[in-house]
This record gives C-alpha cells, structure tokens and sequence, in this order.
C-alpha cells in the first residue's frame, strides 16, 4: 500500500506510560486527549483545519515548550514535526514572544501606509536572500507562490509554468498537482484536490527533478508559451531530494535564453539551511523567491522576493497585477520576523553551527543504525532536516521515490512517536531539528531509532529484507 499514513480512524494500540528518559517504553494516550479530538470532530470537518494534521494519537496538544510538546494527557514529546518546519528556534522562544508583545503595545493592524516594522523587515530579507532587490509580505507560502505566479504570468504574458513531480508549493489551483504521486499518476494528471478548473491543472506542466531533459522538451513543445518555471530547490515535501548544481544552473541558463521566470520556492529551504536560502548555497541566483514558514518561528508571515524589473509589475509601483491583502504586514508577524531573522543573524547564537551539527549527529546516528541491522536504507537531508528512505540505490529524483518501503517508513516514525519522539508518520515526511535541540535530545532519539528499527528488521517489517531472505 503506497502513501500509508496512520490517521484518526486508526486505532491506538496499548501502550505503557513512560518518562521521556525511557527509551524502551511506550507512551500512553489516555481519554482526555481522545474525547477533545472527538468534540472537535463534531464541529471541525474531520476535528482539524489542515487535512494533514490527522494523524491519529497524539490527538490533541496542550503546550510546546522549547523542543518539547505536552499533549492534553501530559505526555511529552521531543517534536522533529515542528509545525511541517514552521519552527525555527525552538517553540515559544522569549526573544520572539518579547518583540511580539513589545510590538502591540503601539500598533494592532493599521491597513494603510507603512510601518517601520514593515521597512525593518524588508530590510533584513533584502539583506539576507541574494535574489532580493524589492520585497513583499504576505501570510502564507500558499499565498506567497499564488502572487510569484501571477507576477511571472502578468510580466510575461505566457500561459504556462512548469513544476516538477514531488514539489509542494501550497494550495493555489495552478500548482496544487503533481506531489505525492501514486506510481500511475506520477508525470501524468494528479490533481491535488477536487473543484480545480481544467484550464488550470493544465496550463501547469510537469517535469522531474534532476532532469534538465525533461524540461528542456516542455521548453521545445511550447515555444515562447512558459511563463515561469518554480521549484523547491531541495524538494523537502517528499523528504530531502538533493539537487545537482548543473540542474539547477542549467535552469536558471534555460529560462534565461527563453525569456522565463525561474522561481525558487524556499517557502521550507529559505532562512532555515542559510539566511540567503539554498540559493546562497548553490549560488544559483533565481529572478524571484518565495519565502516564510519559519522566519516567524511560528507566527503567520511568509512573503515574495526578487527582482526590480519583475517586482514593479505589482499595481502600488503602477503595475498591472493586483497585490493586495488585509493582513499583509501586520504588526505581530512583522515583529515576529524581525525577532527570528535577528537571532538568526547572531554570531553568538550560531544556529547554524548548531543544527548543521545536530543535524549530522542523527544522520550518522541513524546510518550507524541501519547499517548494523542491515537494513536497506538512504540517510539523507541537508542541515536540520533529516530523512531515512527505506530503498537501495542512489536518490536523484521522484523516480527513484517509487522505490521507497512507504509502508515501513510510516512503520517506523508512528513507532517513533510511540517512543516520545514525534516524527510525522507518512511516508517521505521529513523531520527538523531547532535551535532548541540538545545533544541530549539526539542521543536520546537514537536509542529509541536503535530499538525500533531493530526490532522492525527481526520481524521482517522490511520489503527489501523480506525479498532477499
């Protein structure tokens, strides 16, 4: 069974209660979290606002702490989920709730002009991401790509934009296809949700990751018809694919010879893998980036990055293409980008130091793991991101995703949570680590990676290891 998640209609099977600084026990979800799932329920389409939040046990959360989560029955969890990588720093972290507050003594939403938190902002990521010359905020990734595709669209005056199979950029009809695609519909039409016009599933091509061939034949069957193309240049929604730096130069060289837009969507990989985002790693320079998620270590910002001559196409430069939005800017999501992207710029915290260095603490840890249960395994991820494929061979693109043991890698994080480690339990979900990770934390998850792995490979819960026996 390909993409097995465990949702709220799964059981939770018996479990003992235990202190996080037990490894080999399980945890115990008792009534109070369950029955307030179950009023939610009752009001809330499924008991959640966001379909991939049903996950089953735990089912609801009383406190984020640091690194840890409390769910309603006072277990505690060491979270790698990190509301999907919104948390950069560690939850509740002072420095951003102090700015948050201090902020709101002076201004709620004032919906005209400007503010000087608005201007500091823009500042801070014009300073950090190299593609930035004029900055916009919105609230939400999905937002954020919804104007970057409009903005290539309206400055170009072409119809299509290119997406690679496996990239998530939110919930706008013109890119909400093509992610986690079953084996027959990968490449082909895979629709994310039901109630998107034809025309506009359509005018979006697909292409795979790593395959610059495959673009350029998209380019070849519509010539001077592509608007844009947009990518996560680390495809973290299905886990950590590492991109080539010939791929992503030959882009960028592709959509300049053809009078495209390249669009990097660092809505994951933006400030948390380097202040300037992958593309200061790479030192591929896109002509527009969108940004957010953990820039706010929580808080609702995200924003749209690029170019002069691109960006002036927007209606408050006298442009033809409607920026608009309420909360765009406002006070708490400012002040709370301020905060983080200042910590971030902090010498002395080093917080790349940190998660770069935690990061290949559990990377080794879990190759050290596999390797000596002798499980067919692909450690991998950049940074803070961490991800175990369950697969031989190298991991280039989606094609070689299909490969992956889904039902395993779900096995194995529900396990994990079981454990008081909290890893997402659907297959090809990455995992994160924050400022507030401690050595300690790692270890400690390593033995509980250690005890479940082992005892998933005696039981044989492996496709690869059951092949070869």
């Amino acid at each position: 069974m390909r993409w097995r998640c465990w949702n709220s209609k799964t059981p939770a099977r018996e479990r003992v209660s235990s202190d996080l600084n037990e490894t080999t026990k399980e945890i115990h979800v008792t009534s109070a979290s369950r029955s307030l799932a179950e009023a939610a329920e009752r009001i809330i389409p499924g008991g959640v606002n966001s379909a991939t939040r049903s996950i089953g046990a735990p089912w609801a959360f009383a406190s984020a702490h640091g690194a840890t989560l409390t769910d309603l029955d006072g277990n505690r969890y060491t979270d790698y989920h990190a509301a999907f990588g919104a948390i950069l720093l560690g939850h509740g972290d002072e420095r951003v709730n102090s700015a948050i507050t201090a902020a709101i003594q002076d201004l709620d939403l004032v919906g005209l002009g400007t503010t000087e938190l608005e201007v500091r902002t823009a500042e801070l990521v014009i300073d950090a991401i190299p593609s930035a010359d004029m900055v916009i905020s919105t609230m939400s990734g999905s937002e954020a790509v919804l104007q970057a595709i409009r903005l290539a669209r309206g400055a170009t005056n072409r119809p299509y934009v290119v997406k690679f199979q496996g990239c998530f950029h939110g919930s706008y009809d013109a890119i909400a296809r093509n992610v986690i695609s079953s084996p027959d519909l990968a490449w082909r039409r895979d629709p994310n949700s039901s109630g998107i016009l034809d025309d506009a599933l359509d005018h979006t091509l697909i292409a795979e990751f790593n395959d610059l061939a495959s673009v350029e034949e998209l380019f070849a069957a519509h010539p001077d018809e592509i608007a844009a193309v947009i990518l996560e240049p680390v495809p973290h929604n299905v886990g950590a694919l590492l991109p080539e730096l010939a791929f992503l130069q030959g882009l960028r060289d592709l959509t300049t010879k053809h009078g495209s837009v390249l669009i990097f969507d660092e809505v994951i990989t933006g400030f948390r893998h380097a202040r300037g985002g992958y593309q200061e790693i790479c030192g591929v320079i896109p002509d527009l980036t969108t940004f957010g998620k953990s820039m706010g270590n929580g808080y609702p910002v995200a924003g749209l990055a690029g170019a002069a001559e691109i960006m002036r196409n927007f209606t408050p430069t006298g442009g033809k293409v409607m920026l608009a939005g309420t909360f765009n800017g406002n006070s708490v999501s400012m002040a709370a980008a301020i905060a983080t992207l200042t910590v971030l710029n902090d010498p002395e915290v080093d917080f790349y130091g940190h998660v770069y260095r935690l990061g290949d603490r559990m990377r080794d840890g879990l190759r050290r793991i596999t390797n000596g249960h002798g499980i067919p395994a692909v450690i991998t991820g950049i940074g803070s991101v961490f991800i175990a494929y369950f697969l031989d061979g190298e991991v280039r693109g989606y094609r070689d995703l299909l490969r992956n043991d889904d039902e395993a890698y779900a096995t194995f994080h529900r396990r994990m949570i079981d454990k008081g480690s909290l890893m997402y339990p659907m297959s090809l979900k990455r995992n994160h680590i924050s400022l507030a990770h401690t050595d300690a934390d790692i270890d400690r998850t390593l033995e509980q990676a250690d005890e479940v792995l082992g005892a998933m490979a005696r039981a044989g819960e492996f496709s690869l290891l059951r092949e070869s026996a």
